[in-house]
């Protein structure tokens, strides 16, 4: 009985999460359940915050009261979906550390994350600011 009600109640969630599309999460997981957890919890936390779009870096000017930073050379706010993804100055470090420069978020930051995730943002400096 008990696994027929979870298994209803993850039912009526998936339903509910599935049109959620405006979620920044949702891009990067679609289905709810369980993701592996990082052996190193500090690791863990920075993974978990550019999952949800939401570092030190581009939202501490809303604790702040400043504006946001903006990149200055795309004059758009910065996201994490900006650095990892969108901003052509960080193209050449994609290509040598993704092998591409043609990606998405669920292929860097998804339920296995890319290997070479954190090494990319240590070279751009934002390892720190996540």
């Amino acid at each position: 009985m008990k696994r027929v009600i979870m298994h209803h109640i993850f039912k009526i969630w998936q339903e509910s999460w599935s049109q959620r599309l405006d979620n920044k999460l949702h891009s990067v997981k679609p289905v709810i359940g369980a993701w592996p957890v990082m052996p190193m919890r500090r690791t863990d936390v920075k993974l978990t915050r550019l999952r949800i779009g939401h570092t030190r870096f581009t939202h501490r000017h809303l604790l702040l009261g400043e504006d946001a930073p903006e990149c200055p050379s795309c004059k758009v706010s910065y996201t994490v979906r900006h650095i990892l993804i969108d901003c052509p100055v960080f193209n050449h470090h994609r290509i040598t550390f993704f092998n591409s420069s043609h990606l998405t978020l669920p292929d860097l930051v998804g339920e296995i994350p890319h290997q070479n995730l954190f090494a990319f943002i240590r070279r751009l400096g934002f390892l720190y600011l996540i």
